[in-house]
């Protein structure tokens, strides 16, 4: 099962003004994975003209919680509890982010991801955990 593709700049079921603002586009969400583009902004980069890290952090963010909610992506929000990023490569290029759930429990979520430029090079990892809040009731599901 996939979900939509960014419609109107929703993301998944959701609405993410910062996500709209640094230009991140919603590709894929499935079960287990989501998979996300940053195309190539100036307003993105740093002084050096690379992507600023904390865009990188951002899209990494997004798309790691994306992929916690992967199983349920309408009924579930989600808090970001951790997430360690590594910073391995510059980015110059448009850019490709993958989030992918390696373990889902009743409340909290692991993932992992990369981030690729054009070429397939891991410019930044991370790993986050995530809590889920379900939607229906409105509170954090315990």
């Amino acid at each position: 099962m996939t979900a939509s593709i960014n419609d109107k700049g929703h993301y998944f079921g959701i609405d993410v003004p910062f996500m709209r603002h640094i230009g991140l586009e919603a590709v894929s969400l499935t079960l287990e994975a989501c998979l996300t583009r940053l195309p190539l902004n100036a307003d993105n980069v740093n002084s050096r003209g690379i992507v600023h890290g904390g865009v990188l952090m951002s899209a990494l963010d997004f798309t790691l919680s994306a992929a916690a909610r992967g199983h349920a992506p309408l009924e579930f929000s989600v808090v970001t509890i951790d997430l360690t990023t590594h910073f391995l490569n510059e980015a110059k290029s448009e850019l490709e982010i993958e989030g992918r759930c390696v373990r889902r429990g009743k409340s909290i979520v692991f993932c992992e991801g990369d981030v690729r430029d054009r070429e397939g090079r891991v410019v930044a990892s991370a790993k986050g955990v995530f809590k889920l809040l379900d939607n229906a009731r409105g509170k954090q599901d315990r």
